[in-house]
């Protein structure tokens, strides 16, 4: 028997253009509100920043756009100090929670076992309370005369953090440790969900290949498994760093006036002094700068994967 076999569409005469497929538009419209949520809750705000920041007046007589952009000099030159402690603050947290969080991602990735879902409720338990609550339990944690701060006076470490400038004495809260350790604290669990995400991707093949190759443990873990995480270990530090330099809940209620960090200036600025020129200038610098140190850390990093 003959088979039929079916004609090729037919090109397109000349001159002539295609048809429309049907639902070309619905990517577009699925975007729509998410394009509308970021113009009205982020880009309208940032514009309506940038203008402030560029104004002069006072809240009695209002403000006047006048393209007065010595503020962010005089901001920058006034504050410099926060700035850089932020960012100092900012990174040892970041350093700190890189070398919590790793270990803790590689144990629940590949040794938990059946406690892997235990270990990870652990973790994010920290979200159940709120943020304020979470900080204010470290004023008791590193209260003077308490068990901790006794224990790190037995061990000699608190001799170590004063002649470093981290502590006074025998006294942690008001310090800088004290606000690195609540950055430390409340941003850890942004370092290990990332970590643990790209570690549990890793194929296990790999490591027995190298097993295979009679590769020690260190070495396996130095050509293998490091490189492999490098997206989580990107992510998971841009995650802390990023909310821990803009951060001045720690630094108010676990320091002092000497460890001040920029957004305590913005938060001042805005609510107790009523400057809105110098908090919105001083808003834009530590978003410049950030995204300054963002940029240059990810073209270093060498991934563009990120988890």
């Amino acid at each position: 028997m003959a088979t039929v076999t079916e004609a090729p569409p037919l090109a397109p005469a000349p001159g002539t253009k295609p048809p429309r497929r049907r639902g070309c538009w619905t990517p577009y419209l699925l975007l729509l509100p998410g394009l509308l949520w970021l113009l009205v809750f982020f880009a309208l705000p940032v514009i309506y920043q940038a203008s402030t920041s560029v104004q002069t007046g006072s809240l009695e007589e209002g403000y006047e756009v006048t393209w007065h952009f010595a503020t962010y000099w005089d901001a920058l030159s006034e504050y410099w100090p926060q700035f850089v402690r932020s960012v100092l603050y900012a990174a040892s947290a970041t350093v700190l929670c890189l070398l919590l969080g790793y270990p803790l991602a590689y144990l629940i990735a590949f040794r938990a076992g059946r406690w892997r879902n235990l270990i990870m409720i652990l973790v994010i338990a920290p979200f159940f309370t709120s943020f304020l609550i979470r900080t204010l339990a470290w004023k008791t944690i590193l209260a003077d005369g308490g068990p901790v701060v006794g224990a790190l006076d037995a061990l000699h470490v608190l001799d170590v953090t004063a002649w470093l400038g981290w502590t006074a004495g025998d006294r942690v809260l008001a310090t800088p440790l004290a606000v690195v350790c609540g950055l430390t604290y409340n941003f850890l669990p942004f370092m290990i969900l990332p970590l643990y995400t790209t570690l549990e991707r890793i194929d296990p093949r790999l490591h027995e290949a190298a097993n295979d190759l009679y590769a020690r443990p260190s070495t396996t873990f130095r050509k293998v498994t490091f490189p492999l995480s490098m997206p989580g270990v990107v992510s998971g530090t841009l995650l802390t760093f990023i909310p821990a330099t803009g951060d001045y809940i720690n630094a108010d209620l676990l320091g002092s006036t000497d460890t001040r960090m920029v957004g305590n200036v913005i938060q001042s600025q805005f609510l107790r002094i009523l400057d809105y020129p110098t908090a919105a200038a001083l808003s834009f610098i530590l978003m410049a700068a950030i995204l300054f140190m963002v940029t240059f850390y990810i073209r270093r990093s060498g991934t563009e994967d990120l988890v």
